[in-house]
């Protein structure tokens, strides 16, 4: 049976987490809480959360490491010969919604999946997952480019085609089938990575998590002065509300925090603070909200 060190990736999701705190605290100059917490099932996380910062209206870094005797259902739908396996998982994600509407928001996620082996003859089974997209409300094609760039540099050494896989599957996940557009201008999103070996593996996803205050902050610090008024305000609480929409409806991260007996509390922190929804309304032909709905069909950013 072969050794997967996940002390080390534990590890390795502790201190990412410590250091994008550490970052977005010297940004926004408010500190974010902490909340440790146990799952009566096994495992627990911490909680590291802002909640009307100075530039993040509500953000949320966040790690666990759980674990359970059987894999639920989400995990196991597309393998299902680990059906009724033990597992472990353990991995950081996070989401920021700027006051800004000018500012974009922003999802990251690295994780590890171990699906237990339960009979002396089987092996443990481990995959890697994760990515980063971004959902703006005003569109910055220099923002989208910067971003896709980041993206595209830190996944270099892993294969030249691994950046454009990676991106046309962000494109499919992020997509809001119900409405015909994607959630924002994309990123990179992977699962099931473990065809590198371990240790490829998981510097890819090192790679991943460490590229992201590279890919995010520089837009911040560009678009946290733009002044903006109730208009912006309006517009960014209504594209809000399709965030939530996918997060409900078709993310399996969401799905799967729930079915697993997660925190609830913690899995909901990624909704923005406000949102709401209009009946069958569009922006007015020509303005900068209008504009935003040229970014959301899928496209190279290079």
């Amino acid at each position: 049976m072969q050794h997967i060190p996940l002390d080390q990736v534990s590890q390795y999701f502790r201190s990412l987490q410590a250091s994008i705190v550490e970052a977005l605290e010297k940004e926004d100059g408010f500190a974010f809480s902490q909340d440790a917490w146990e799952r009566p099932e096994g495992g627990g996380g911490l909680s590291r959360y802002i909640e009307g910062g100075h530039v993040f209206e509500r953000g949320a870094v966040l790690f666990s490491h759980v674990m359970g005797e059987k894999l639920p259902p989400s995990a196991s739908a597309h393998r299902p010969e680990l059906a009724g396996r033990s597992w472990e998982a353990m991995g950081v994600s996070l989401v920021l919604h700027p006051r800004n509407p000018y500012i974009p928001t922003t999802h990251m996620n690295v994780r590890m999946f171990v699906a237990k082996a339960s009979q002396p003859d089987e092996k443990d089974v481990f995959w890697f997952g994760g990515g980063m997209d971004l959902t703006p409300y005003y569109a910055f094609e220099d923002d989208a480019r910067h971003f896709h760039r980041t993206c595209h540099d830190a996944l270099a050494p892993f294969g030249k085609t691994r950046y454009q896989e990676y991106k046309e599957w962000c494109d499919r996940y992020f997509f809001l089938k119900h409405r015909n557009e994607t959630r924002g201008v994309g990123g990179v999103f992977f699962d099931d990575l473990n065809d590198l070996g371990f240790e490829q593996s998981f510097a890819l996803v090192q790679a991943t998590g460490n590229a992201f205050t590279q890919a995010y902050l520089p837009i911040v610090q560009k678009r946290r002065h733009l002044p903006f008024g109730e208009k912006e305000r309006d517009f960014q609480a209504y594209r809000r509300g399709r965030y939530v929409e996918f997060n409900l409806v078709w993310d399996r991260g969401t799905l799967f925090g729930l079915q697993s007996g997660g925190r609830t509390e913690s899995i909901l922190l990624s909704m923005p603070p406000t949102a709401s929804w209009r009946y069958d309304w569009t922006p007015e032909p020509g303005s900068a909200e209008a504009r935003l709905y040229t970014f959301l069909t899928p496209r190279d950013w290079l």
